[in-house]
């Protein structure tokens, strides 16, 4: 019987939580559960090929017709194989994972990311074993699960080692869906355009821009080949591309390397490739960036100042400016702790660059606490390569700081708030006290700072009281605290710790 979401999401989650018996740290479960189920899909879905195949054309011998088959499965590397090993388990998982990589090096190379199955420090054959159990009871063909159901269940595993991960590093690669999918709406992107992200985590963001464009009626399938993302962290990068391809993308690029370092995607003649939409949360206020790189960066990126060594924000923005297409409506969004937006020293030079060259589009606060790792508030800061004429020489800010449902440990910001933001970016217009056209001359005066508070300032509640009435709760209140240090100064007295 096929699995429906909710269903499959709390069975995959009750295999990773095997792992709390493990040597395995919380902060690295992802990098275990994410490629096993991967493996698991992959051997599930070539099952079913071979038998489709066999239903179609007689017994088919796999060897002899590997075009039957979306991956290649190597003999003695099935599932079934790892499931039946009567010991060295990690080893056995190991080799098989290497030989499946080995064998679809166009499309796999990699894609299992460097975990070591055969420390048994770390994972004992006993524990591997109940995982692979476990693992073995879900179905996760093609006739069993859609790509969509089985996406958004590999989606809600990794927001879940977000969740576990939150004080620790799940920041980098781990962006809220409902801002992802904020972004992407004022991005607009559309058929058969070129998306990137330098960022790209887990691959959120790009799978959020071919989402939208199904929503509004095009084909995904415009998309192949035209789909690019970065990504520093080795695992992080294996989960992204393991994430596309569970969601039925099966022509996209995605390269383990250092964004600012060591740009992974070129035009052939000595600059940067282009795109007509760039997206990214990059980690916020990045130090050790490599600032020493950009003093003679052979990419050109530093044309509007160079950045602090130990703030990469601008060093983002300036790649993925660079990474803009020179022609047609090319535009990007990005995520930046709010700082940004007024730091002055060498980042107000470049922000007062960008002004003046009428590159920023909108700047967009949002509430603290939002993204995991931080509970800084960011903002997101729109650019469009040539704006519209009646936008040229306006930035529209917003202050969308109150839009968030309170949570215990981290807020959210609630689909309806999303579209509540994407509302007012579109109409582009004033709204009182949240969102302000702002012409470029007055932020001349304001000394080119994006300070959202020297433009928009939040609404006066309702519920400040008469000034009689708040100063009689303030000499209460003084009242109160003075017998409250008088009553401290006895306890003190009689306890000998005064004289």
């Amino acid at each position: 019987m096929p699995e429906n979401g909710q269903q499959l999401k709390s069975r995959l989650w009750d295999c990773a939580n095997v792992l709390r018996g493990s040597a395995v740290d919380r902060t690295d479960w992802k990098g275990y559960i994410l490629p096993l189920l991967f493996f698991k899909r992959i051997c599930d879905v070539w099952d079913e090929e071979r038998a489709t195949a066999a239903e179609e054309f007689g017994d088919v011998d796999p060897v002899d017709f590997p075009e039957i088959h979306r991956f290649q499965v190597p003999e003695g590397c099935h599932w079934r194989d790892v499931r039946e090993a009567p010991a060295n388990i990690g080893t056995a998982l190991k080799n098989a994972t290497q030989e499946i990589e080995r064998a679809n090096p166009d499309t796999l190379y990699r894609v299992f990311g460097a975990v070591d199955w055969s420390n048994k420090d770390l994972l004992s054959d006993e524990i591997l074993k109940d995982l692979i159990e476990g693992l073995s009871g879900i179905s996760l063909g093609n006739d069993e699960v859609s790509t969509d159901v089985l996406g958004d269940a590999y989606e809600y595993l990794v927001g879940k080692f977000a969740d576990v991960n939150r004080r620790n590093k799940a920041g980098e690669f781990y962006t809220p869906r409902s801002v992802v999918r904020m972004m992407v709406e004022m991005l607009d992107p559309k058929e058969g355009e070129t998306i990137y992200d330098p960022a790209c985590g887990t691959g959120g963001m790009l799978l959020a821009a071919i989402e939208h464009v199904k929503e509004q009626g095009g084909d995904a399938r415009t998309f192949y080949g035209k789909i690019y993302g970065q990504e520093k962290n080795l695992t992080t990068s294996s989960v992204a591309r393991m994430n596309l391809v569970l969601h039925g993308i099966e022509d996209f690029q995605i390269a383990r390397e250092d964004t600012l370092r060591n740009p992974a995607f070129t035009d052939g003649a000595g600059g940067l490739a282009t795109f007509d939409c760039v997206i990214a949360n990059p980690p916020f206020s990045l130090k050790e960036w490599g600032r020493e790189l950009w003093e003679n960066d052979p990419w050109g990126r530093a044309q509007y100042g160079l950045p602090p060594a130990g703030y990469g924000d601008f060093a983002f923005v300036q790649h993925m400016i660079a990474s803009m297409a020179t022609t047609g409506n090319s535009r990007m969004a990005v995520v930046l702790p709010q700082g940004a937006l007024f730091r002055k020293s060498a980042e107000g030079t470049i922000r007062t660059a960008l002004l003046k060259k009428d590159l920023i589009e909108a700047v967009i606060g949002l509430a603290p606490n939002l993204f995991y790792g931080t509970g800084l508030a960011g903002c997101i800061v729109v650019i469009r390569r040539t704006k519209a004429a009646a936008r040229k020489k306006k930035v529209l800010i917003i202050d969308a700081s109150s839009l968030f449902r309170k949570g215990r440990a981290q807020n959210f910001l609630d689909p309806e708030h999303g579209q509540q933001i994407a509302h007012w970016f579109r109409d582009f217009k004033d709204v009182e006290d949240r969102a302000k056209v702002v012409s470029l001359d007055e932020i001349k005066e304001e000394g080119y700072t994006l300070n959202i508070s020297r433009y928009v300032l939040p609404p006066i509640g309702e519920d400040i009281p008469p000034l009689h009435e708040a100063v009689a709760a303030f000499k209460k209140a003084l009242s109160k605290a003075r017998t409250a240090e008088e009553h401290l100064g006895q306890v003190l007295k009689k306890g000998g710790w005064l004289e």
